[in-house]
């Protein structure tokens, strides 16, 4: 069992940057892969940004060049987001993937971008 909190969401003017960080706890043997995803109400969960332990990294195309994925650590996951957009305004998740294929999901932190 995985739990992901994350932290660093917040309103912020168009052009700002946040940081975002997740940090995984509670029994933890591997995770192989860790993201990025973000939700409007309403509207489907889509993915911004994932990185594996090996240091692979996939970006969504509205993102790129704004937003920076790492890992530091295999528990922890950063999202470096510059430029912001209102449009990127949504609850962002954490995600962790185990090597079983177990999908495991923070509880959200919001980022609101006004104009």
């Amino acid at each position: 069992q995985i739990q992901l909190a994350e932290s660093g969401g917040g309103l912020v003017q168009a052009g700002g940057s946040l940081r975002l960080s997740c940090a995984a706890s509670g029994r933890i043997l591997s995770i192989n892969r860790m993201g990025w995803y973000r939700q409007v109400p309403g509207e489907q969960r889509e993915l911004v940004a994932s990185i594996t332990i090996y240091g692979s990294t996939n970006y969504a195309d509205s993102v790129k060049g704004r937003f920076t994925i790492s890992r530091p650590n295999a528990k922890t996951v950063n999202l470096q987001i510059i430029s912001l957009k209102p449009e990127d305004t949504a609850v962002y998740y954490c995600n962790a993937i185990s090597p079983a294929e177990i999908n495991y999901w923070g509880q959200g932190t919001q980022v609101t971008v006004s104009s």
